[in-house]
C-alpha cells in the first residue's frame, strides 16, 4: 500500500502535479484591521487587511484601499500564483507593517481573492 501511495505522488510530480497536504495550525488568525489602523500599528507588526487594490504603482507596490483610507503594500511577484485581480475585487492580504520616519506601507506575505 505504501509502495502504491509513494508511485502514484511520483507519477503525479513527473506530469508537473502539485502534491499539498494541509499543515500547520488550522485553528484563529489575526483579524483584519482597517487601513487606518494598521497605519498607527508599529514598525514589523504582523497585520491583516481587507479591501481593494485600486493601482499599480511599480517596481511590485501597489495600492491598496478600504472605506478608511489608502496604503501602499509591496506583493513579491511570487505571491500571485497565478491568479489576477481586477479592481473591484475584494482581497485579503498578509503581511507586516513596513514603517519608517516618511512612510507607512505593509510588505505582503499572502494574498487571496475574497468570494462575494
Amino acid at each position: 500500500m505504501k509502495r502504491n501511495v509513494a508511485l502514484m505522488i511520483s507519477l503525479l510530480l513527473a506530469m508537473g502535479l502539485s502534491v499539498e497536504a494541509q499543515e500547520g495550525f488550522t485553528g484563529p488568525g489575526l483579524s483584519p484591521v482597517t487601513v487606518e489602523e494598521a497605519k498607527n500599528l508599529r514598525d514589523d507588526d504582523p497585520v491583516v487587511l481587507q479591501g481593494k487594490i485600486t493601482r499599480f504603482l511599480g517596481d511590485e507596490k501597489y495600492l491598496f484601499s478600504d472605506d478608511t483610507g489608502t496604503i501602499r503594500v509591496e506583493i513579491d511577484n511570487r505571491l500571485w500564483r497565478g491568479f489576477s485581480v481586477g479592481e473591484n475585487d475584494l482581497v485579503e492580504i498578509t503581511g507586516e507593517i513596513d514603517k519608517n520616519f516618511t512612510r507607512v506601507e505593509v510588505e505582503a506575505s499572502g494574498i487571496k481573492k475574497i468570494e462575494r
